[in-house]
């Protein structure tokens, strides 16, 4: 039990004194000592307190290492959400740009004439004034370089066609010139993205906008 009281109270000495001992005013050094005195002669009483001192120390270490990885994480979220930031206002710059090249597409579209070099059907609907359908007669030599004169072969014949038009009344007029001159045989045809289809498919609400009459 003495070496027990000994050891505890070199323990408590060590504990209480060494760092801050120099530190206190005589009257705490003196109150300390009388303390010293009281753990020595009750050394339960000491080891309890080394003890407790001993668990509380414990309890710190382990909240600064929580506290430690807890601010790890926190670095972690941090610069993953400066990512998704980075992220963000990349997909908003791509999506600005995405928009301006549809715009552009558009107006550059809307601004395309209804003809375009080389005999080429532009998208979407435009018609074409049929004036003849001949057998062992090749024109496509003449097709290139002119927009407004083209042809397809169909059914071992050769169908030319003259003009390209957005407007189906425009190509109207145009057909009645030529039958006006003579080419009793021209009619209008209507292509779509540059396939020929019937005409009923794509007159749905044109005719009852202008009466047309065939002369």
């Amino acid at each position: 039990m003495k070496k027990l009281s000994a050891i505890l109270t070199f323990v408590l000495v060590g504990a209480f004194f060494t760092t801050s001992f120099a530190q206190l005013s005589k009257d705490e050094q003196k109150e300390w000592k009388n303390k010293a005195k009281e753990y020595k002669k009750n050394p339960e009483a000491l080891k309890n307190l080394v003890e407790e001192h001993q668990s509380l120390q414990g309890q710190v270490n382990s909240l600064k290492s929580e506290n430690n990885a807890m601010q790890s994480r926190l670095s972690d979220k941090d610069a993953k959400i400066s990512e998704l930031q980075d992220d963000l206002t990349k997909l908003r710059s791509d999506l600005a740009a995405a928009r301006a090249e549809a715009r552009k597409a558009k107006e550059t579209q809307s601004e395309s004439p209804a003809m375009s070099a080389g005999g080429e059907m532009v998208d979407g609907v435009v018609f074409k004034v049929q004036i003849g359908a001949f057998r062992n007669k090749d024109l496509s030599k003449y097709f290139e370089n002119n927009p407004n004169f083209g042809g397809e072969t169909a059914d071992d014949m050769q169908k030319i066609t003259l003009g390209q038009f957005r407007d189906y009344w425009e190509a109207d007029t145009f057909k009645k010139y030529l039958r006006e001159m003579g080419v009793k045989d021209a009619w209008i045809v209507p292509y779509k993205d540059g396939t020929r289809v019937p005409i009923k498919d794509v007159l749905e609400g044109v005719i009852s906008e202008k009466p047309a009459t065939d002369s």
